[in-house]
């Protein structure tokens, strides 16, 4: 679950994906979740009796709703999997599914606050008048006076880290017993996730997050990369709509029996969505070398 649920994401990240998505809004739209259902469904190829990774039904939910219930209007490739296989979107997953949400959760700011200093967007006396990161350095002062700069910064935030951790365990264990569920189905209908992290630490995480987001996510060095990178899906994305048969020709014969245009986007959409950060570079670039883009 925690290896499969992030499939679905584009090259550039998140923001990749809101570039895609704007293109395909004529098509469909595109949604990294209901991708990486579509990737481990349809696209992965290796089997001779059938396509897909045959993944059990609880992986398949696990990577559909580990936000929680999926209700509304679903992204087109959720509602093609779960037509074919209900995935029961309008309850909560399983446990575990809702441990690889908070793991994402804890691993992702653990990791930017790391990116972070180590790209120069904020230093370390300036991270320490937040919760939980404030007290993680103090300690390690106390224990290691005159400790190596690189060396403090690693053990206060692999505090931190723990911190978060012993907090869901905790509060999760407590979650359980106060609910009473006694069964997976149990945990699916109670209307409430089961894995979760206490009030006080999840106000001290918004907060945290709220400084990210400031000199991080929206930092103008940072956005400036994000325009560039968006120009890039919004530069190939078009082209291969309009020369399909550039594209490798492994995906020809899909193109061909393609009906109609929201049938070809949703390939071309595959194509892109599959790429690494570096291949799509590489693809803009030689494409612009060549004078077929702008």
């Amino acid at each position: 679950m925690a290896l499969v649920h992030d499939l679905g994401h584009t090259p550039f990240g998140h923001t990749g994906e809101d570039a895609l998505h704007a293109l395909m809004a004529p098509y469909g739209g595109f949604d990294h979740n209901a991708q990486a259902i579509r990737i481990v469904t349809c696209l992965e190829r290796h089997y001779a009796e059938f396509d897909g990774l045959n993944l059990t039904w609880e992986t398949l939910e696990a990577i559909a709703k580990h936000n929680g219930p999926v209700l509304g209007e679903l992204p087109w490739a959720l509602a093609e999997c779960n037509a074919a296989m209900d995935l029961e979107l309008h309850t909560h997953a399983s446990a575990e599914a809702q441990v690889a949400a908070l793991s994402d959760d804890i691993a992702y700011n653990n990791h930017d606050l790391h990116d972070g200093l180590r790209a120069g967007l904020f230093r370390d006396d300036e991270i320490t008048h937040l919760p939980i990161i404030g007290a993680a350095y103090a300690e390690v002062d106390r224990k290691y006076p005159g400790l190596d700069p690189l060396r403090r910064r690693h053990e206060a935030l692999r505090r931190v880290f723990g911190v978060m951790v012993a907090d869901v365990i905790d509060t999760s264990r407590q979650a359980l017993t106060e609910s009473g569920v006694q069964s997976v189905e149990e945990v699916r209908a109670l209307g409430r996730p089961v894995v979760v992290f206490s009030p006080d630490l999840w106000r001290d995480l918004k907060e945290i997050r709220a400084f990210l987001f400031r000199r991080m996510y929206r930092a103008p060095s940072v956005m400036e990369v994000r325009v560039r990178m968006a120009r890039v899906v919004e530069a190939l994305f078009p082209y291969f709509l309009a020369n399909p048969l550039q594209m490798p020709e492994r995906w020809h014969e899909e193109i061909k029996a393609a009906e109609g245009d929201v049938a070809l986007a949703r390939i071309i959409s595959d194509y892109i969505a599959g790429m690494t950060d570096r291949f799509a570079l590489q693809q803009y670039e030689q494409l612009k070398q060549a004078g077929l883009i702008a």
